[in-house]
């Protein structure tokens, strides 16, 4: 098997290296840009979601680059997700994702977060009548395994699921998750999380993996930590290169954003690069910072995101 994949549960291969699709200003023609000229830099694996905004845009540039000859759709790793508001009915939610991106079948689709909304609720940070009591997912999961038998994706799995989450959901679940997509990156190693994953054949994919700067929730410190800079410095590589190999060197995939071409082709390179035994250990003894998103959105609203902050308490 190629160094730049991983073989899932399902037996299908996930690149190691995504591009993540969301645009907080949705901006359609310039995702569509972006998509086409990571296709031509190589990238074959594309992250979106519904609540994203850009699965029309990434549909399109998908759909130039098949009919075009440039690619095969069986080259194309996609995956998007189950918006909280539509844990009612993942078939209807999954059949709308393939008609706005004009795809027939997703490579992964997945539970986007492990709580429930009332139905047509479509704000990424909800107010607090937005949420549904109910917060179990069996009848969920039951939906994300009929899409899986219906043909319309080749994986299923979760996302910001902890460990304690994981562990409940194969209490019941008919078909495990192939995959696990949480926030991942060297100030944040999900060092419990990904031995549960391993322990369970549950891939992990790693989003935000420089830290997320540029986002609301992130932070510049990965990339600026000064032996994340002496390692790339050892290396002649940047720090975001260093910072992409550390989460492929764990056997997770990693989902950067970036829709400047140059920097594209920077992250590309990272998988180039062979991080050593003690780099690794230097980077692994690294004080955490839990800075990320789970404390942006407990402070962005009231008591209902105290549920969203409990996938951190559960040591995600």
């Amino acid at each position: 098997m190629r160094s730049d994949v991983a073989r899932l549960r399902c037996g299908k291969t996930i690149p190691l290296l995504g591009m993540g699709t969301y645009c907080p200003q949705k901006d359609r023609e310039s995702t569509i840009s972006a998509v086409l000229q990571a296709i031509k830099i190589g990238y074959r694996h594309f992250d979106t979601a519904k609540i994203y905004g850009s699965e029309e845009a990434l549909g399109t540039a998908l759909g130039q680059v098949i009919s075009y000859g440039t690619v095969q759709r069986e080259d194309i790793f996609v995956t998007s997700k189950l918006w909280s508001s539509d844990h009612h009915d993942p078939i209807s939610a999954l059949t709308q994702t393939l008609k706005t991106m004009g795809l027939e079948y997703l490579d992964n689709y997945l539970v986007h977060w492990p709580i429930k909304l009332k139905p047509g609720v479509s704000e990424p940070v909800p107010k607090e009548e937005e949420f549904e009591k109910d917060v179990g997912i069996e009848e969920t999961w039951q939906g994300m395994e009929r899409c899986l038998e219906m043909g319309l994706c080749r994986s299923i799995g979760v996302s910001n699921f902890s460990s304690k989450k994981i562990y409940d959901l194969l209490d019941f679940a008919s078909v495990s998750p192939s995959v696990n997509q949480v926030e991942m990156h060297p100030l944040w190693r999900q060092s419990k999380l990904r031995k549960v994953c391993e322990a369970n054949n549950i891939h992990v994919s790693g989003y935000s993996p420089l830290g997320g700067p540029g986002n609301r929730w992130g932070s510049m410190a990965v990339i600026e930590h000064p032996v994340i800079k002496s390692i790339a410095l050892k290396h002649n590589a940047t720090p975001a290169q260093v910072a992409l190999r550390w989460g492929m060197s764990k056997g997770a995939s990693v989902i950067v954003k970036s829709f400047n071409g140059e920097r594209m082709r920077e992250n590309k390179r990272a998988l180039d690069i062979k991080l050593a035994d003690q780099d690794l250990s230097f980077i692994d003894q690294l004080e955490e910072w839990k800075i990320m998103r789970g404390d942006f959105l407990v402070n962005q609203t009231t008591s209902p995101y105290k549920s969203i902050k409990q996938l951190w308490d559960d040591e995600i």
